[in-house]
């Protein structure tokens, strides 16, 4: 008896489930099994039988799962970064989400800015609101993760509201980064910011 040829929903779920739990899939991933609209319509009836979830606009996911919190999908910051990668454009936190990312604030930011060299656009995940915000080169060439992230957030926060325990915090976090990250960026940044930058090695 012949094996029925398997029908395109079963295809994409197949490719899907061949990966990690967590890793994010975009339709243009699936474009040599059938046409886009076929494949758009594979994508939302799996994910009408909760068989995966999307997390954005084009973008699917087969969740992790953990014994005490359950589904566990992609953060915004990974999708992102996915998006990013997958479009070739760099992108930037900044404000209320670099905070949070350095530990400066505990509350998830449900609007969210990122720095880009791409095109302008805002973008829904889940809750939260991403806009992506066209600025100069100069914004997105910083080496390192984190002093990347204490320059937008200190610039956020400005000169005469930065307190004692912020910037413990923030030298803190700057222990975790390359000195030639720190020495490369702090160039990039503005005087008051630099100055800050550099109490992170001043003692190495």
């Amino acid at each position: 008896m012949k094996k029925e040829p398997q029908n395109i929903e079963q295809k994409v779920f197949n490719k899907i489930k061949k990966a990690k739990p967590g890793t994010l899939f975009f339709i243009e991933q699936f474009s040599e099994l059938a046409e886009p609209t076929a494949i758009r319509k594979a994508l939302q009836r799996l994910k009408e039988n909760e068989k995966i979830i999307r997390v954005a606009q084009g973008i699917y996911v087969i969740p992790k799962e953990s014994k005490l919190v359950g589904k566990i999908i992609p953060g915004a910051e990974e999708i992102m970064a996915a998006i990013a990668k997958k479009d070739q454009f760099r992108i930037v936190p900044t404000g209320i989400q670099a905070q949070y990312l350095l530990g400066l604030s505990t509350q998830i930011p449900m609007k969210l800015v990122y720095l880009t060299d791409g095109a302008p656009r805002t973008i829904n995940i889940g809750k939260q609101t991403v806009n992506l915000k066209k600025t100069i080169p100069k914004n997105l060439v910083t080496k390192g993760e984190i002093s990347g992230l204490v320059i937008q957030a200190l610039k956020t926060i400005g000169k005469n509201k930065l307190n004692e325990k912020t910037e413990t915090i923030i030298l803190e976090q700057l222990k975790k980064e390359k000195t030639a990250n720190i020495i490369h960026d702090s160039k990039l940044a503005p005087a008051w910011i630099a100055t800050i930058l550099k109490k992170a090695i001043a003692n190495e």
